[in-house]
């Protein structure tokens, strides 16, 4: 496999030097930045997540900032979920979406205060977009990328970790909330969050500078808890149906589509960008959304591409991502079937790199 020119265009983290020696051993790149996707292997990665606690470099999930008196009307015009009722020290689950309807981003957005909002991107150049909106309509707010890396830490035992770095009332965080929290005289934002089902926290590290030294304090005090370096991983995050923006939906894809219908209040949000077009979708519904699909025989090969879903000689829908389950003995997969094959126990034909599989819809995902 061919490797990958560093540049300055693709960016380090304030933690590459901790993933480097923990022996990181393969990467993609997600908002022009480094994000680690393997350390010893994904199932021995994927195991040890379930069994105890892991640090990632999710630096990458880079922040807009949006500052300013009328950034809570900028953000409601990003997004058709309805945030009036959000008060400062929540995190929500943002779809963002362009005019047609159609996904750019599904964010975490943090709300500092009345003025002051994080948006938590996946990949995408976002920051363009909020830009170009706020200058159109000549709000007054402030549109930035800060100098903010998150760090995760996930696993069951990760309330245990942060207890001994930050105090035990780091265990009271509640879901989807975040607290100010001291590291080496530095406020940091800690939110109950992450790309993972198992459990644990997102550290908001404001300054490069102090990245390593966090870095190394958590692996140090972890070190009886078997603390290792780790990544969202593929398998668990299909498990759990943790959609990946860029892979599972698209631009091409409404909310409605990505079975992110309870995240879109498209009566009540006024402003939003993409209300008309959401409107007519909420009235008639989706043609297609993700389900979970079991494929199977042997483990499945990479899905780099999407594969071809059919129901006899009609094309129905296609694989976005796949693995196979150690835990649940199948292969796990997100797909985009269409509404007349979407139905908990359909039998489809899926076209895999290595040859066509038997597959079934399920009635929910995994975990």
């Amino acid at each position: 496999m061919a490797l990958i020119s560093p540049s300055r265009r693709l960016r380090r983290t304030p933690f590459s030097d901790g993933v480097e020696a923990a022996g990181v051993q393969a990467y993609t790149v997600y908002n022009h930045m480094f994000l680690p996707t393997m350390f010893r292997s994904v199932i021995e990665d994927y195991r040890h997540l379930k069994e105890a606690v892991q640090i990632w470099d999710v630096a990458c999930e880079r922040q807009v900032e949006i500052r300013g008196p009328d950034a809570g009307r900028l953000m409601q015009m990003l997004t058709p979920r309805d945030l009036r009722g959000m008060l400062p020290g929540q995190c929500y689950y943002v779809p963002i979406v362009d005019e047609t309807g159609g996904m750019l981003n599904d964010p975490v957005a943090v709300k500092l205060a009345e003025d002051r909002w994080w948006i938590s991107i996946a990949d995408s150049d976002l920051l363009m977009w909020v830009k170009g909106i706020a200058y159109g309509y000549r709000l007054d707010v402030l549109v930035d990328e800060p100098d903010v890396s998150p760090l995760g830490v996930q696993g069951p035992l990760a309330d245990d970790l942060m207890a001994r770095v930050f105090g035990d009332s780091v265990r009271n965080i509640r879901f989807f909330r975040f607290g100010w929290f001291q590291f080496q005289g530095r406020d940091m934002i800690i939110a109950r969050s992450g790309y993972s089902k198992q459990g644990g926290f997102e550290i908001y590290v404001e300054g490069g500078d102090i990245g390593m030294p966090l870095w190394n304090a958590l692996m140090e005090a972890g070190r009886d808890l078997d603390v290792r370096a780790g990544c969202p991983n593929l398998i668990e995050r299909i498990e759990a149906g943790l959609l990946s923006y860029g892979n599972d939906m698209t631009r091409e894809n409404t909310p409605h589509e990505c079975g992110l219908g309870r995240f879109c209040n498209t009566q009540t949000a006024i402003g939003c960008i993409g209300r008309d077009a959401l409107l007519r979708v909420a009235v008639e519904g989706p043609l297609r959304q993700v389900r979970p699909l079991a494929i199977g025989g042997a483990p499945v090969p990479a899905c780099d591409r999407p594969w071809m879903v059919t129901a006899g000689e009609k094309t129905v829908g296609r694989v976005t991502s796949a693995a196979h389950s150690p835990d649940f003995d199948t292969n796990v997969s997100i797909a985009m079937i269409r509404m007349t094959h979407w139905d908990p126990g359909t039998e489809l034909i899926v076209h895999c790199p290595d040859g066509p599989r038997e597959a079934q819809v399920q009635e929910e995902f995994w975990l």
